[in-house]
């Protein structure tokens, strides 16, 4: 049995813990990363880039077939399924292997293969191999797939987010579980692709839309080139001549059944926590797992362990999690300090969550809440926006946010190029800007950033009435 004592053990070699093993040991402290494999991020390996590499696929089908609006005649798309699939495979390796050769650059010393799991106050057993001693933890272990008890009968041909790319072609059809972002994504990638694609889902918002306009506008436009099953419920599933056949109570209340080639389950990630044994570090855990967490500091009452990234399903999306890995090591760091330090708690960044279909949709800041009356909104609809109409992409809208004087909180949108128009609100809303202030900078003609104009003119006049 190996021994070793430590500052700081950080579970987790993933955007989460990397930023906090670099961050503690600028602190000073000696820390020892901890990784049970496969490594690379969840970002690298299963999640942004993979899709963004086959919606790009996607999109440059869809591009082809629609050519003929700017009259050009690009003839009939043919899709190779298998160099679809190879090709997002093969980029995808190639944004890992960056990740495991940081990784390996760290020396071997301060790495340890294996799963852990505490042990007591203090202390962390990594497989049965080594026994580590630490004074604080990071614990950045990531999240996985959920799946649904009741398809565990379609065995192999049930997929998740993390096993869809390891597909070797594209299937002749599939069922989609789920109409967050990652569901609609793939979905609509498949379809482009030539999948015949059906999206289950037991709301009727897409795309994590909340603002029913825009909510109504996501079905009106995804649902041309999917079948939508919404407020709908999977019963069941079974193999039937190598197909899976589902059967689902639809909107309407009776019962329904179809056969698909595959069923792809995009209905969440729940966080890597239930084989860490956190209750025997010290924490008190909830019906879930879940520790308390603090949201700024990270550190979880009752032990000297912080939760980072996916691990604490706060928000769940890189920029957060490399942000929330460095807040934690830096603090796991100045806990341990000589004479032991304070916590930082530095001021949550402006949320900001992006789905990458067409059209992109967005949310930035607060969220859209119907029951508030103290906020105004602001309103940009994009179907006559002149660079929308210019690229033919003219559909959807945005809801910008505001208080009573002005100052922008949030938006919502449905669109082209939403994910620049969610970057500059965020940063205007980061900075605490009001509609007036961000109307006075330039906006260059033609863009689609210039149609913020509108939502802007709307919160002013609002804003400036008795």
């Amino acid at each position: 049995m190996r021994e070793r004592f430590c500052d700081i053990a950080v579970i987790g070699a993933g955007t989460a813990g990397l930023a906090a093993f670099h961050a503690a040991r600028a602190g000073g402290a000696d820390v020892v990363l901890i990784e049970a494999g496969p490594g690379g991020t969840t970002c690298a390996r299963v999640g942004c880039m993979p899709s963004k590499l086959l919606i790009t696929a996607g999109n440059a089908a869809h591009a082809a077939r629609r050519a003929g609006i700017f009259g050009v005649e690009a003839g009939p798309v043919r899709i190779y399924g298998p160099a679809v699939m190879a090709r997002v495979r093969r980029e995808r390796d190639r944004f890992v292997a960056g990740v495991l050769d940081g990784v390996e650059a760290i020396d071997a010393e301060a790495r340890i293969d294996g799963r852990a799991r505490f042990t007591g106050p203090g202390t962390l057993m990594v497989d049965d191999h080594t026994r580590v001693a630490y004074r604080a933890a990071v614990v950045a272990s990531g999240s996985h797939p959920a799946m649904p008890s009741n398809l565990c009968d379609l065995d192999t041909l049930l997929v998740n987010t993390d096993t869809v790319f390891e597909l070797p072609d594209l299937p002749e059809s599939l069922a989609v579980l789920g109409g967050g972002a990652v569901g609609i994504e793939l979905a609509q990638a498949m379809a482009r692709l030539g999948v015949a694609v059906t999206l289950f889902d037991p709301g009727t918002h897409l795309a994590a839309l909340r603002d029913p306009g825009l909510a109504a506008e996501a079905r009106r436009i995804f649902g041309a080139e999917i079948t939508l099953e919404l407020a709908s419920e999977v019963t069941g599933g079974r193999i039937d001549e190598g197909r899976a056949c589902l059967t689902w109570t639809g909107a309407d209340g009776a019962a329904h059944s179809g056969s698909f080639a595959r069923v792809l389950a995009a209905i969440g990630r729940p966080p890597n926590l239930h084989h860490l044994g956190l209750d025997q570090a010290g924490l008190t855990l909830d019906a879930d797992g879940m520790p308390d967490v603090d949201p700024r500091s990270l550190l979880c009452a009752g032990a000297p362990i912080f939760l980072a990234g996916d691990a604490n399903a706060e928000r769940p999306v890189l920029h957060e999690a490399s942000r929330q890995g460095h807040i934690a090591g830096a603090n796991a760091a100045r806990l341990i300090a000589d004479g032991g330090g304070s916590v930082a708690a530095p001021r949550r960044w402006t949320n900001l969550a992006m789905v990458f279909t067409e059209p992109q949709a967005a949310s930035v800041g607060i969220p859209f809440d119907p029951e508030d009356t103290n906020t105004l909104i602001g309103n940009v609809d994009f179907g006559d926006q002149g660079r929308a109409r210019i690229m033919a992409e003219n559909a959807g809208g945005l809801r910008l946010y505001a208080d009573r004087t002005g100052r922008l909180t949030g938006a919502e949108m449905l669109g082209p190029s939403c994910e620049h128009l969610a970057h500059l609100l965020a940063l205007a809303i980061e900075d605490g800007l009001s509609a007036q202030t961000l109307l006075d900078r330039p906006f260059y003609h033609p863009t689609v950033e210039e149609g913020l104009k509108t939502a802007l003119d709307d919160i002013v006049s609002q804003s400036a009435t008795p």
